[in-house]
């Protein structure tokens, strides 16, 4: 028998076929052509050695797997909504897949997953923001707001962002290089936002405990109980964003180094450059800038604090009526308690005399009222007695009077108050 391996001709011609358009096999095997006039092609096909068609249709499969999986990964690559705003306050809207942008920008593909909630981070010259929802690319010439679309962000990126970057509103940074303008402009929106959150809650908390420390209520409203442990949680979120604030902010002040590295503008202009040299401290501007934002939101994290205080304390004034109310319910529980017993113990005279025995008391007409009054009588006296030792025992404690020496002189007591 042969040593060669025949093959189907059909088979044959489709794999020689296909290893002809195949590259080389990494390891020198033989080339392929492609096929063509000559001995017929289940000859061809013979030829070859054992098992080598085999090889060159796995090496086909996992070539055609490979351009499958990069068109996958190529079709799902995310696209950022792009919104560009220029010195002038001009705006641009457009789409822009990840890997064009961070190509554009001159910035790696890890630089815009925005990993943390909340950063300031310099790459390349651009200065990179997260405000958790809020994401932000500042170059020295434009400013690029990514994800903006279902953020409702609509208000203050047509009508106060643009206006304040071309220097036409409220911002200190006015006369300063653009970077200095968008990132004032960004802190001064999540500052707002944050006091927007805090002026919210602040009266809700305030009317939900007002309610529920009255008094006069023998019992908690429930309902303001669910109202207040909400208000409670997006306090806590509330505080939660302003320490996370402050140490992105604080990062940046404790390192002179990234302060240097905000100054976009400073590095690639060498007028500015000189500019800050001589006259006006670009670093020194930006540290004032971020100072100013870290005490505001010390400031508006300070009132979220005064805000937990209170209601901590409100709660343990909650406590307090509560426990009022049972310590009443409790005592007036045990008078009863007492009356009761002094009522069966003096009760015992009358089962005595419900019995079925015979005696000269039941012939008499005033013994059934003599016995019921001496009843009456020896039960109110005995709970009369055990109230007034209740009372003695249960009164709550004075209040601690004043230091008194006493003085012994000549036979007399003298009194000071101290």
């Amino acid at each position: 028998m042969s040593s060669r391996w025949l093959l189907p001709a059909s088979l044959g011609r489709r794999l020689l076929a296909a290893a002809g358009r195949a590259r080389p096999l990494s390891g020198g095997g033989p080339r392929c052509a492609a096929p063509g006039p000559g001995p017929r092609p289940g000859a061809a096909a013979a030829a070859a050695p054992r098992g080598q068609p085999w090889r060159w249709a796995n090496e086909l499969g996992r070539h055609s797997a490979t351009e499958a999986s990069q068109a996958t990964l190529a079709s799902v690559v995310p696209v950022f909504a792009v919104m560009k705003f220029d010195k002038e306050g001009n705006i641009t809207s457009f789409e822009r897949k990840k890997t064009e942008l961070y190509q554009e920008l001159g910035l790696q593909a890890r630089d815009l997953r925005f990993q943390h909630l909340m950063s300031i981070a310099t790459r390349n010259n651009r200065i990179i923001i997260r405000m958790e929802f809020l994401k932000a690319v500042v170059t020295p010439e434009f400013l690029l707001i990514l994800d903006y679309r279902n953020l409702n962000m609509e208000h203050w990126l047509f009508q106060e962002l643009a206006s304040q970057l071309s220097g036409e509103g409220q911002l200190v940074t006015y006369s300063l290089p653009f970077e200095f303008r968008a990132i004032e402009a960004i802190l001064q929106y999540w500052i707002s936002n944050l006091q927007g959150r805090l002026n919210i809650l602040q009266p809700q908390i305030i009317e939900t405990l007002e309610a529920l420390v009255d008094p006069k209520l023998l019992s908690v409203d429930r309902s303001k109980l669910h109202i207040l442990l909400q208000n409670g949680k997006s306090l806590s979120e509330l505080e939660t964003d302003f320490k996370v604030f402050k140490e992105t902010i604080l990062e940046i002040l404790d390192e002179e180094e990234l302060i240097e590295e905000l100054c976009l503008t400073k590095w690639t202009d060498p007028q500015v450059f000189e500019e800050s040299m001589s006259g006006i401290d670009h670093a020194e501007e930006m540290e004032l800038l971020l100072e100013n934002y870290y005490r505001q939101a010390e400031d508006l994290a300070n009132e979220a604090r005064e805000l937990r205080v209170l209601i901590d304390d409100s709660e343990s004034v909650i406590f307090i009526n509560l426990d009022s109310h049972r310590n009443v319910m409790m005592r007036l529980n045990l008078q009863l308690t007492m009356g009761t017993f002094s009522l069966s113990l003096f009760g015992l005279i009358g089962v005595a005399f419900g019995m079925n025995l015979e005696s000269s008391f039941e012939e008499d007409n005033r013994a059934f009222w003599l016995v019921t009054g001496i009843m009456f009588l020896g039960s109110g006296l005995i709970w009369r007695r055990l109230l007034s030792f209740l009372g003695r025992h249960l009164e709550p404690s004075l209040p601690p009077q004043p230091l008194i020496f006493q003085l012994l002189t000549s036979g007399e007591i003298r009194t000071y108050c101290a």
